[in-house]
């Protein structure tokens, strides 16, 4: 085995128990959150690697790089999911590749995503992306518009919203950010019984405070530098 295997495992091994710990002490099963592992700006023998170790959920935020690992990886049934800021001039290149899109938050980008799932006769898993601090430079819908969008949203034939997907704050502690984390919680809550439709996923958590979001409800924790080290040029 080569240092960089032996970390890469260790790595991933050590989060996975952390992530176990997380829900034990939140009173929820281990299976009930996945670890996606965010390989962005990291080359596809780390993929290749961990997939050999037996982890399948990897994350991507730029399309064309996720597009040339998925060809060096064709071989591998690697379950991929964008994670990243997607313009809508891109939006027709995800559609069919991806298990998940965990970034939609406009009408405009839905109906693109959906128009390419629709000519490859797919069905489009997505999140959306709430701005649940009303940051102006961060990307998603605001929640006095998430209704309105998820509305629009169950009227596309070739897309399937699974859940919602929130970037809080940073802050040094990380229970700072669990109010937002809460907040995405209830916002789910609230949808599911307003339109009457299963929102089973919540994308929320990264390195520094994936334990709090596991304990307000996360489902997927998005977790790169803890597994991967530094990106190249970081």
């Amino acid at each position: 085995m080569s240092n960089r295997e032996k970390e890469l495992t260790e790595n991933l091994a050590e989060i996975k128990e952390e992530v176990a710990e997380a829900a034990s002490r939140a009173g929820r099963k281990p299976g009930e959150v996945e670890v996606l592992a965010v390989s962005k700006l990291h080359p596809a023998s780390d993929i290749e690697i961990l997939y050999n170790a037996g982890h399948r959920l990897f994350g991507e935020s730029y399309v064309q790089e996720a597009l040339n690992k998925m060809e060096e990886l064709s071989g591998l049934d690697v379950d991929w999911h964008f994670i990243g800021g997607l313009q809508s001039k891109k939006a027709k290149y995800v559609a069919g590749k991806f298990s998940a899109v965990h970034s939609v938050d406009s009408s405009k980008l839905a109906g693109l995503i959906n128009k390419k799932a629709a000519a490859l006769d797919v069905v489009q898993n997505i999140l959306i992306q709430v701005n649940t601090a009303g940051e102006e430079q961060k990307s998603g819908v605001s929640e006095e518009q998430l209704p309105a969008l998820i509305e629009e949203i169950t009227g596309f034939e070739n897309l399937k919203v699974i859940g919602l997907m929130a970037l809080p704050p940073f802050f040094g502690d990380p229970e700072g950010a669990r109010p937002y984390f809460a907040r995405l919680r209830m916002l789910s809550e609230g949808m599911e019984k307003l339109f009457g439709i299963k929102l089973p996923e919540l994308s929320m958590g990264m390195t520094g405070d994936f334990k709090v979001a596991i304990e307000e409800g996360s489902t997927m924790v998005r977790v790169g530098t803890k597994i991967f080290g530094r990106r190249p040029g970081y």
